[in-house]
């Protein structure tokens, strides 16, 4: 579904990732590990087109991503849930989830209003809220469900449970279980290694732009040096 290899980016001069290497199969759920400032959110940039690949490959479901606008990205398949959610403030809990609503890759069970009502109920008492009066909870939830309303093939989530009371975290964990099940391919980054090894397939930990660990969650429970060395747990 995504292959990363060798991918590059910089800011102006100074260079961001060197090497960065994942990969995500159809229906798999990954996880982007690595302390903060490792890359992990310019890595997801850079495979959106926000930020511009300086070297490297990003293939998604057969097409090549490096050099792509990001709207044409997102319309290949691609769903984000940013960094700090970024609703539209101003619109209501509704007018935010159809605003950017499509199904043009022809999903057989699209996500609707009504399945994005039944993953998160607690959106649908809010109906006609704004979003700037919405929990930080409910706009995780929102901005969990504007993407699925795209109906992508993939979901990218920054952060996801960041700044989370933890009873709102585990209803996040428990909707992205949901959403594993109906075989949507997931790329995750969190720092709740505990909920992350339960939830996904594989793990990638980058450190300085570069991948530097890969495998699977037995794999990264077992290895208490690169727990220790990567992610100082």
């Amino acid at each position: 579904m995504l292959d990363v290899q060798g991918l590059q980016a910089h800011y102006g001069t100074s260079q961001a990732l060197f090497n960065v290497n994942l990969s995500i199969g159809s229906g798999q759920v990954a996880t982007l590990l690595g302390r903060n400032g490792m890359g992990k959110t310019t890595t997801i940039n850079s495979i959106m087109g926000i930020v511009k690949p300086s070297g490297g490959s990003l293939v998604f479901d057969g097409a090549q991503l490096k050099g792509q606008a990001s709207f044409k990205i997102a319309n290949l398949g691609i769903g984000l849930v940013p960094e700090g959610r970024q609703i539209f403030p101003n619109l209501s809990v509704r007018e935010n989830l159809v605003a950017t609503a499509s199904n043009h890759l022809g999903q057989s069970t699209p996500w609707t209003l009504e399945r994005v009502f039944e993953l998160f109920p607690e959106l649908q008492t809010r109906l006609t809220s704004m979003g700037n009066l919405l929990s930080g909870g409910e706009q995780q939830m929102l901005a969990i469900g504007r993407a699925l309303m795209t109906n992508p093939k993939l979901l990218i989530l920054d952060e996801a449970t960041e700044g989370l009371a933890p009873l709102v975290r585990k209803r996040i964990w428990e909707a992205l279980d949901r959403i594993r099940q109906t075989g949507l391919s997931i790329l995750i980054v969190d720092k709740n290694l505990h909920d992350l090894v339960r939830l996904a397939d594989r793990h990638f930990i980058i450190q300085r732009g570069e991948t530097v660990w890969s495998g699977t969650s037995g794999e990264l429970m077992a290895d208490e040096a690169a727990r220790g060395t990567y992610l100082g747990l």
